[in-house]
């Protein structure tokens, strides 16, 4: 079937090459919608943009081309919404540059329900994907969406942790619709599109192209009433999406952690510039009014008691350390980190350290 005459314009101007998403609100702007768009003259439109782009559309709609999306349109769950939808995200349209167009793959229903955002290190540790993912789920326990971006470490467990909820998530991707990235995270993406939502401002086939994941980063902030940085270094990408959001007007929450731990730095950059350090759920959920409170996610940490504990601490250590620390032999340490690393109360760390998980 194919696309709607409306529907056709938007999708065909999201397309031309060299107009982009400035280009095209500034033409909306000026003509008033899409439609008008196509039917203006060239030399009209030649005085917003650049002589090719305006060839390109004075050429008119390449139906053909636009059949790829009509048939992905048909498919179950997917959907495009525009600027001029009713249901377009209304915190969006409050951003300085909101996407002229979403493509959606889930529950739409989604889109304007309230929603925090939670980013991190893709190279997180044991740990930060753990308080991310229980801080996504206590939260969406309390009615808040979780909005990521689907990468490894601290977006994969935070959607896992909203998916667990009524709230669910959202994932806001760098690539068309049609690809999945990173591909390992295939079955998370099956997951988001059946119960959470997926959602890109990128034509169907868009490769991941390196400067697409910062320019998705405002869309992550722009659907959130904040957003928590569960771990970062002084280089993440997260440091930009929480700089998006002091920008856009939202609250933003820090995860504090080892000062010893380069993952934590930027949390602590954070903090140290205004972000709000936050311990728990419910530090979270006293700066925004009208949700549920919860129970401290410290408080449901079963099994914090072993002997070992005290001499573990909470940062990284080594068996020769811990060995020191609490008169055990190397064999006696090993037995027993290994059953509490297969209770998830320890972690193995690269180059032989360990980390306590509760």
């Amino acid at each position: 079937m194919p696309l709607d005459p409306e529907l056709a314009s938007w999708v065909a101007l999201s397309r031309v090459p060299g107009l982009g998403g400035e280009g095209l609100r500034l033409l909306l702007q000026v003509f008033g919608s899409p439609e008008a768009i196509f039917s203006a003259s060239a030399a009209s439109l030649k005085q917003y943009v650049k002589p090719a782009v305006a060839e390109h559309i004075t050429a008119g709609i390449d139906e053909a081309a636009l059949a790829t999306f009509a048939d992905w349109l048909d498919q179950p769950n997917n959907d495009i919404v525009t600027l001029a939808d009713t249901d377009y995200p209304q915190l969006l349209l409050n951003i300085s540059a909101p996407p002229p167009l979403l493509y959606l793959k889930g529950r739409r229903s989604l889109l304007n329900v309230p929603a925090l955002a939670i980013v991190g290190s893709r190279n997180a540790t044991a740990q930060g994907t753990d308080n991310a993912e229980a801080f996504a789920q206590s939260l969406g326990i309390a009615g808040l969406c979780i909005v990521s971006g689907m990468a490894h470490g601290v977006d994969a467990a935070a959607h896992r942790g909203g998916l667990r909820t009524q709230a669910g998530s959202i994932a806001v991707i760098g690539t068309g619709l049609d690809k999945v990235y990173p591909a390992a995270n295939r079955e998370l993406a099956h997951m988001l599109a059946a119960q959470g939502l997926l959602i890109s401002e990128f034509p169907l086939g868009t490769p991941p192209l390196a400067a697409n994941f910062p320019r998705r980063n405002r869309i992550i902030s722009g659907l959130s009433l904040g957003c928590l940085v569960v771990e970062a270094s002084l280089q993440s990408g997260s440091l930009i999406t929480a700089r998006l959001a002091l920008e856009q007007g939202r609250e933003v929450f820090a995860i504090p952690g080892s000062i010893h731990s380069p993952q934590t730095k930027g949390c602590h950059y954070l903090i140290k510039q205004g972000a709000k350090l936050v311990e728990r759920a419910q530090d979270i959920l006293d700066e925004l009014a009208g949700f549920l409170p919860v129970d401290s996610i410290d408080e449901t940490m079963p099994g914090t008691d072993h002997p070992l504990y005290p001499h573990l601490g909470f940062d990284p250590v080594d068996l020769d350390t811990l060995s020191l620390r609490s008169g055990l032999t190397i064999d006696a340490l090993s037995a027993i980190l290994l059953q509490l690393e297969l209770e998830g109360r320890v972690a193995s760390l690269p180059g032989g350290l360990y980390q306590r998980m509760v």
